[in-house]
């Protein structure tokens, strides 16, 4: 067999990072709607692929020691379940930038139908778990894409 499928990926549309993702029978509970939890792992993968799309090596940073992104604070908001073979998009913004730390805003949309969306904060901490200045490279990267986001 020489076809082989590629994980999925998002992109970006103007200013925003699109991640695409469809609700399972893992994902719910025996009504079919997804659990809350799953909203969560569902930000983490666009916040994650988002990264990857930047450029932005984690797992380089991490084995050579220098640290990592964490989420610090959230505020998640439900407003609708998403249900058994949903179609779902994750929109994420990066809103700003500190030395240490990024705010982002992300959705969750069936369509054009809001279901749940986060404000956080995601720190880059050092291995030790405190608080690092992230690499300059990073920031760069963050900051045209916020640069977009305002365009």
């Amino acid at each position: 067999m020489s076809a082989r499928p590629h994980p999925p990926g998002g992109c970006f549309d103007g200013p925003r990072h699109l991640y695409a993702v469809r609700v399972y029978y893992e994902d719910t509970d025996l009504s079919g709607i997804t659990y809350h939890a799953n909203y969560l792992r569902w930000f983490e993968r666009a916040r994650s692929d988002l990264l990857r799309m930047l450029d932005i090596d984690q797992r380089g940073a991490i084995e050579e020691g220098e640290g990592a992104y964490a989420v610090s604070e959230i505020n998640l908001k439900y407003l609708r379940p998403a249900k058994l073979d949903d179609d779902v998009v994750i929109e994420t913004r990066c809103t700003e930038m500190g030395a240490a730390s990024c705010r982002m805003h992300q959705k969750a949309f069936r369509g054009e139908e809001l279901l749940a969306e986060a404000q956080l904060r995601v720190g880059f901490v050092a291995p030790d778990g405190r608080p690092r200045r992230q690499p300059g490279e990073w920031r760069a990267a963050f900051t045209n894409f916020m640069e977009d986001n305002l365009a």
